[in-house]
């Protein structure tokens, strides 16, 4: 298959990113929804859903108006908020997710892995019943023992607390039981071991109404290239070589549907801290097509650039309903620029790939047949 160009640029779906953080309402110094969205578009994303760690946590009718009103206010592109599982996202009472539902594009207390198997089991049944899908951040808590980068090689050699694998991926093992039991839709996110591929592989050959994605940053780096700098720091964080390898088999054999960029931007301060002390989080929708693109397309050749548009467009549409229309962005697939976080649209600027020479850059994205993004 052979994408149209145009003027000599490749024409392109446009893009859906299920996982960003636009930090509106309540930490808009890191990022608002139109800072956001105009990251968006000049990445060639014209739809993203928004995670629900915000203040207030949309968990009720009243709070998510407040995000949506900013939304309908700002936003330049179709945004889809979540709505949160649990009352504050802390995990103790489960959310108005009756009241929610229409209101929301799924359930996510993303940040914040759901503790309680019953309270989980509850939410999902009750999600099932609403045909609304749970969205989970995987992480067991009692497994992470201080931890902020993963427990490998890297950092045992530097003297760092390291997050195990088993604290994502026996949540995930968990959560597969329970989507089997309650029937009800289940999608995890940035998924980043080997043990989660292997989990997810077999949940979809059991039947299991499962879907995953993982992030540009699991597929194209591992702890191998981690620097003593914050904006190496992500949580879960970068793998080992091992689990980059498995996640790269994941898209190949279809196991996982779709990535994306978990774009989640902190003030300068707050990545200023090193590997220990900044916080968790970098960001990716301005980078995300050209790292993909480049490394896994053009220089190792692991897919097409069919199939890249598959796991960025098509597949994430399919599985959040959310229809293409006539959205579009034109590539120059030829043109190389250096990554400088100082140009970007977005708010935060902390990215493993500063400095980075890519290859694609986007001229134009078009929504619902305006132009959006004009470079």
């Amino acid at each position: 298959m052979a994408f149209e160009t145009v003027s000599g640029l490749t024409k392109l779906p446009a893009f859906l990113d299920v996982h960003v953080h636009f930090r509106e309402p309540g930490f808009s110094y890191k990022e608002t929804i139109k800072t956001g969205s105009m990251a968006a578009v000049r990445g060639g994303y014209t739809a993203v859903c928004t995670m629900p760690n915000l203040n207030p946590v949309p968990d009720s009718i009243e709070n998510m108006k407040v995000e949506q009103d900013i939304i309908d206010r700002d936003a330049v592109i179709d945004v889809r908020p979540y709505a949160a599982i649990t009352v504050g996202q802390k995990g103790q009472v489960i959310a108005d997710l009756e009241g929610l539902a229409d209101k929301c594009i799924a359930f996510s207390d993303d940040g914040h892995g759901v503790q309680d198997a019953g309270m989980m089991r509850e939410a999902m049944s009750r999600s099932a019943a609403l045909n609304k899908m749970i969205v989970a951040h995987c992480e067991v808590n009692e497994l992470l023992h201080g931890g902020y980068i993963h427990d490998g090689v890297y950092a045992k050699f530097h003297g760092h607390l390291g997050i195990s694998s088993a604290s994502e991926w026996k949540q995930i093992e968990r959560d597969i039981n329970l989507s089997y039991e309650t029937g009800c839709a289940y999608h995890v996110c940035h998924i980043s071991t080997k043990e989660s591929v292997e989990l997810i592989r077999d949940a979809k050959k059991s039947g299991v109404n499962i879907t995953c994605e993982t992030g540009p940053h699991y597929l194209t780096l591992c702890e191998n290239d981690l620097e003593e700098d914050g904006r190496f720091k992500m949580n879960p964080p970068l793998r080992g070589a091992d689990d980059r390898e498995a996640l790269l088999l994941g898209i190949t054999d279809g196991t996982i549907d779709m990535i994306a960029t978990d774009h989640a931007p902190h003030s300068a301060e707050e990545k200023s801290r090193g590997l220990e002390g900044s916080a968790f989080g970098i960001v990716g929708l301005e980078t995300a097509f050209p790292v993909l693109y480049t490394n896994l397309v053009l220089k190792s050749k692991i897919i097409t650039l069919e199939e890249l548009v598959d796991l960025l467009s098509t597949n994430p549409r399919q599985r959040f309903d959310i229809p293409l229309g006539d959205d579009y962005s034109l590539w120059n697939l030829d043109e190389e620029f250096i990554v400088n976080p100082d140009a970007f649209l977005s708010m935060g600027r902390a990215t493993p790939y500063a400095g980075v020479t890519l290859k694609g850059v986007n001229y134009l994205t078009v929504f619902n047949g305006s132009e959006v993004y004009i470079k």
